[in-house]
């Protein structure tokens, strides 16, 4: 056994103020009325979000968030409790709640003692978390954007900047003996612009970051994020109205993945399989997509949003392989429904904070890259759509239908990207879509860190991705024909 430390720091007291002996009371007070399993869940969060309008900072907040949640397994039931504080009083009500809940007529179980580990990887090693830095510095990387979309063009009229970003602790100790913990940093850059002209306006946004610190900006200053916003907002102005109808649809790299995140992802999540929800239910080693698709989700990729050392069940995250040239390989797992389908946990296991229970979700979820150029892809439409940036969506994991609107679009016209266009929005079937796939581009790009999936009331940062490719069919709703 050890006493809870890593090198020269003691995982239990030194953020959360509980010996190892407080964490062994608790699970045995939640395992008290029997039960197969017990976790804890501890976590303090400091967050903190800035927001810059008409030049002047018109928002500064900051806040902290602690608590801890006690879940317990009896079978396939579930108790869950949670406290506001970590005082001992407190924490041992919330786990006595936890145990009744899951009230299971087996003999007590007295799990054995929490042995501290360090996670095995080392992710976000970030030297200058936003979230600890003075005001100065972070104002400065809001009216630097601000400054950069006004400039761009005269149009644009309304310019707001935001900056949110947090440092969370966790610490998971489970009936295993096993007790894990993270300091987890996370920063969102998002600049907003609306350009008028003649009674009309149009928005554009555009925003990055992830599990980075105040180097992230170096290569990514503020000023190209809001001079991208900028020039979108403008190029809408200008934009036609989109067609309607079924046609090939081309779609661009990097964040056009949150169509495959939502209109596939979620299905694959393995909570909804388990329970038939899914329209991928039973269906592992069938074809579900064209030969040219495979699809991933990796929580080990360096500074992404949606990755983590560990997952909110305290397992190291990994490489999910999920469809491989078409074929349905797996489901991501947290370690209730593995347990229950007798495999392993895929690192999937995620909460929104501590007052939630944890439940499969994704991480970041890509489609990996084909051979195709996209110019290639491009001249193998004769008339068609080009979506490179969304904005809203929603889907029935049920049947897998979606609809996303794009923020920005392109006509295709003989092989070349013709004219912008507005209001397009993408409807179809996940599934069938990825049936439909005929070109995948060799340039797979994941997102610039702006993604927050969410799921059952909880919302988690995700990453999302893909390369440029080819629909052969879709519907786009529009305003022409």
């Amino acid at each position: 056994m050890t006493n809870g430390t890593t090198g020269s720091k003691n995982i239990f007291t030194d953020r959360f103020g509980l010996a190892a002996a407080d964490l062994d009371r608790l699970l045995s007070t939640a395992l008290s009325r029997g039960g197969d399993y017990a976790d804890l869940y501890l976590e303090y969060r400091t967050k903190e979000l800035l927001a810059l309008e008409e030049g002047v900072l018109k928002s500064a907040t900051k806040s902290i968030l602690q608590g801890i949640g006690i879940r317990v397994i009896a079978g396939e039931k579930t108790g869950y409790a949670y406290a506001d504080s970590l005082a001992m009083e407190e924490a041992l009500r919330a786990a006595a709640m936890a145990g009744l809940i899951a009230l299971d007529s087996g003999s007590r179980f007295v799990p054995p003692r929490c042995a501290g580990h360090a996670p095995a990887l080392d992710l976000y090693p970030v030297s200058h978390p936003l979230a600890a830095l003075e005001l100065a510095p972070k104002l400065a990387l809001l009216e630097e954007a601000d400054r950069a979309a006004r400039t761009h063009d005269p149009r644009i009229v309304e310019v707001r900047v935001v900056l949110a970003s947090e440092i969370k602790h966790i610490l998971v100790c489970n009936s295993l003996g096993i007790a894990i913990s993270d300091v987890q940093p996370l920063t969102v850059f998002q600049v907003s612009c609306i350009a008028g002209r003649d009674g009309e306006r149009q928005i554009g946004a555009k925003g990055g970051g992830g599990r980075v610190g105040l180097d992230f900006f170096e290569s990514r200053p503020p000023a190209w994020f809001a001079r991208r916003a900028a020039r979108q907002a403008v190029l809408l102005l200008g934009a036609a109205e989109a067609p309607a109808g079924p046609m090939p649809v081309v779609l661009g790299p990097g964040w056009p993945g949150i169509l495959l995140h939502e209109a596939v992802g979620h299905g694959l999540e393995a909570d909804f399989n388990r329970k038939q929800l899914s329209a991928f239910s039973g269906r592992i080693g069938q074809r579900v997509a064209a030969e040219l698709c495979s699809v991933v989700d990796d929580g080990t990729l360096p500074g992404q949003r949606g990755s983590l050392n560990v997952d909110d069940e305290g397992n190291p995250t990994g490489r999910t392989l999920l469809i491989e040239k078409g074929i349905l390989r797996g489901y991501m797992q947290d370690a209730l429904s593995a347990r229950l389908a007798g495999v392993q946990p895929t690192g999937n296991g995620r909460r929104e904070s501590y007052a939630f229970i944890p439940m499969p979700r994704m991480t970041n979820t890509f489609m990996l890259a084909g051979d195709s150029s996209t110019e290639e892809i491009l001249r193998s439409v004769d008339k068609g759509l080009f979506a490179v940036d969304f904005g809203g969506g929603q889907v029935d994991i049920t049947n897998g239908r979606f609809v996303f609107s794009a923020s920005e679009a392109y006509l295709i016209e003989g092989g070349r990207i013709t004219a912008p266009v507005k209001g397009a929005t993408l409807i179809g079937n996940g599934p069938e879509v990825l049936t439909r796939v005929t070109m995948v581009g060799n340039d797979l790009a994941m997102d610039e860190g702006r993604g927050t999936c969410g799921k059952e009331g909880q919302s988690v940062p995700v990453g999302v991705g893909m390369p440029t490719l080819k629909v052969s069919e879709m519907t786009v709703g529009g305003t022409r024909r």
